[in-house]
């Protein structure tokens, strides 16, 4: 398996990157700032107006090391991959399958359901930990209309009904997310989702952290040899990593939105941390997007059973383990693709 090693972020606004040797050097009016060994890092992802030197994408890409360019407020902009692994045989298959609706709904079919299984989990354990402090009914009420739309989404025969049902369970799941919300609900509440520009603190940190979740698994499927950017679930569309968004939907629950709702129930962010401009947009502050981004590296360290492989990883690990997974089974190596079923 994978190891996992570390993702040097940069938020610091009009630096730039560049090689001496082995080491990425950031500076700022042509002073150093710093000097990280590139053997330790597996991606670098930058934020804002940042620079980087052509010597030093060249090597990235050489080494196998993911280079991404963010706006300030986590929109992806760009990005280099490492060297391809894999075979042209691989992604080929690939194609042929996003060619042919039926595989299409095949391995969406298996995507969903493990979506919604970890949506509804998610929801299972808000009611476990916190039974107290929320409405339970309610959330059962949903978690069970989701495990009633999951067995809905195992028999779906066309894209259509799997988008129409995943458009219902996603509206059931964000009804009640605000239930999650334990703590200084004034400033961090949820009406429902808003993105481009997200409107509230909540949909701020939820785009922000879901972009990182994409890089990293646009990342994984890079370096298993697959396209990040030709889907399954989601289409074809110029300059979207449809095949990162299709496998980022397993995982937005247990990891992304659970990762947020710690953020906010601990305290890790305050209302002070976000600036509304003038356009109506909600960004987060660098100092919080530097105490999310370290909060978030702590969170890929954490360990748990992969519930297919039965082998203890990191949970950094999880986009390349369901690459490699996606992988096998477009090789023929598996009969079906197997979705992260969390719980």
């Amino acid at each position: 398996m994978k190891k996992l090693l570390n993702t040097f972020y940069v938020t610091m606004p009009d630096v730039y990157l560049s090689l001496d040797g082995e080491n990425i050097v950031v500076k700022q009016d042509n002073i150093e700032l710093r000097r990280v060994p590139l053997h330790n890092l597996e991606s670098i992802v930058t934020f804002g107006r940042q620079g980087a030197s052509p010597a030093l994408m060249r090597k990235c890409a050489q080494i196998g090391i993911s280079l991404a360019f963010m706006t300030e407020n986590g929109r992806f902009q760009a990005s280099i991959f490492g060297e391809e692994r894999g075979n042209v045989l691989l992604r080929r298959t690939q194609y042929r399958y996003a060619d042919d609706e039926t595989k299409c709904v095949e391995i969406a079919r298996n995507i969903l359901v493990g979506k919604l299984h970890n949506s509804r989990w998610v929801l299972e354990r808000t009611v476990r930990d916190h039974a107290m402090r929320v409405d339970v009914e309610k959330i059962k009420c949903v978690a069970r209309s989701i495990a009633d739309t999951a067995v809905l989404v195992r028999n779906a025969q066309t894209a259509g009904e799997l988008f129409g049902l995943e458009g219902e369970a996603a509206s059931q799941y964000f009804s009640v997310f605000d239930q999650m919300i334990l703590t200084n609900k004034e400033d961090f509440f949820f009406r429902g989702r808003s993105r481009r520009p997200p409107l509230d603190n909540v949909n701020t940190l939820l785009s922000f952290v879901y972009t990182l979740l994409a890089n990293d698994i646009a990342a994984a499927l890079s370096g298993v040899g697959l396209d990040p950017f030709v889907g399954f679930l989601h289409r074809d569309r110029p300059g979207r990593r449809s095949l990162a968004l299709d496998l980022m939907e397993e995982l937005r629950a247990p990891l992304a939105d659970r990762f947020v709702l710690k953020l906010i129930n601990m305290r890790q962010l305050a209302p002070s941390d976000f600036i509304r401009k003038e356009s109506g947009g909600v960004i987060l502050l660098d100092d919080a997007r530097k105490t999310l981004l370290a909060a978030w590296q702590n969170r890929k360290q954490e360990t748990l059973e992969h519930p297919f492989l039965k082998e203890k990883i990191q949970w950094g690990i999880v986009p390349h383990a369901q690459a490699l997974l996606l992988a096998r089974f477009l090789r023929g190596d598996l009969d079906e693709y197997p979705p992260f079923l969390w719980k």
